[in-house]
C-alpha cells in the first residue's frame, strides 16, 4: 500500500515537471500571467486598506505568526495523542521534520540550477506594493523559483498527514494554501513557483521519507536518545 502511494505521488510530481518542460503546452505561463494580473490590478492607491493588509501579510511579522500557527497545530496534534509518551514522541517527530526541511533546503534547493525573477520584476508595468505602503514588505525576488516558503509549508503538511489525526492533517493542507497565498497575491512569487516547483519537489522527495520507514526510524532513534538523556539527568 505504501509502495503504491509512494509511486503514485512520485508519478504526480514528475507529471507536473513534464507538463512544464513540454514547450507546446503553454498552460503554466498562461496561468501564471492570469493569476498575477488578477491580483496586481487590485494593488492601487485607490485601495489603501487592501494595500496595507496585503503589505502586512508579506512582512517578517506575518512569517513569524505563520510559524506560530504551525506550532499551535503541532501542539494540537500532540495533545490529541493519547499515548503516555506523547510528548517525547512528538518532540522526536518535530526534530525529524526540521531535519527533513533543513536537508531539502541545504541540498535540494541549492542544487537546482534553474531560476527566474518574480513577476513584479518581469512585467514592466506591474504595480509594486512597496511603493504604496509606509513599511517594509516583500513584493519581489531576484529568484523566486521554487517557492521555498511554500515548500516548507508542504513539508509540515506532509508530516501532519503522516502522523496527525485527519482533521489536523486537513488543516495543515489548508495552511499550505492560505499561508503561501500572500506571496503570490503580491507578485513575489509566480503561481507555478509554489504549485509546480514546490509541489513537485514535495511529491518526489517527501514520499521517500514518509512512505518508507525513514522518518519513523529516525524519530524512534531520536526518541531513544531523549529517553536516555532524561534518565541520565534524573540519575544525576
Amino acid at each position: 500500500m505504501l509502495t503504491r502511494r509512494l509511486l503514485a505521488l512520485n508519478a504526480t510530481g514528475f507529471a507536473l515537471l513534464i507538463s512544464w518542460w513540454i514547450p507546446a503546452l503553454d498552460f503554466w505561463p498562461d496561468l501564471d500571467g492570469r493569476v498575477f494580473w488578477a491580483f496586481n490590478h487590485l494593488i492601487s492607491p485607490l485601495n489603501p486598506h487592501w494595500d496595507t493588509l496585503l503589505g502586512l501579510l508579506n512582512t517578517r511579522f506575518f512569517d513569524a505568526a505563520a510559524f506560530g500557527l504551525m506550532g499551535v497545530l503541532f501542539c494540537w496534534a500532540m495533545l490529541e495523542d493519547s499515548r503516555p509518551d506523547r510528548y517525547r514522541r512528538w518532540t522526536s517527530l518535530g526534530i525529524t521534520m526540521l531535519l527533513t526541511a533543513g536537508i531539502i533546503s541545504l541540498f535540494v534547493l541549492r542544487a537546482i540550477s534553474y531560476g527566474h525573477a518574480s513577476p513584479t520584476r518581469v512585467f514592466q508595468h506591474a504595480q509594486h506594493l512597496s511603493d504604496l505602503v509606509s513599511f517594509k514588505t516583500k513584493d519581489s525576488a531576484s529568484n523566486s523559483f521554487p517557492g521555498d516558503h511554500g515548500l516548507m509549508l508542504m513539508v509540515f503538511a506532509g508530516y501532519m498527514w503522516a502522523f496527525a489525526p485527519r482533521r489536523i492533517a486537513l488543516w495543515s493542507l489548508a495552511f499550505v494554501v492560505i499561508l503561501s497565498a500572500p506571496r503570490i497575491m503580491v507578485g513575489a512569487h509566480w503561481f507555478s513557483d509554489v504549485y509546480l516547483g514546490s509541489l513537485s519537489i514535495a511529491l518526489i522527495i517527501l514520499p521517500w521519507v514518509l512512505c518508507t520507514p525513514v522518518a519513523r526510524r529516525l524519530a524512534r532513534a531520536i526518541e531513544r536518545c531523549l529517553s536516555g538523556l532524561g534518565r541520565h539527568t534524573l540519575e544525576n
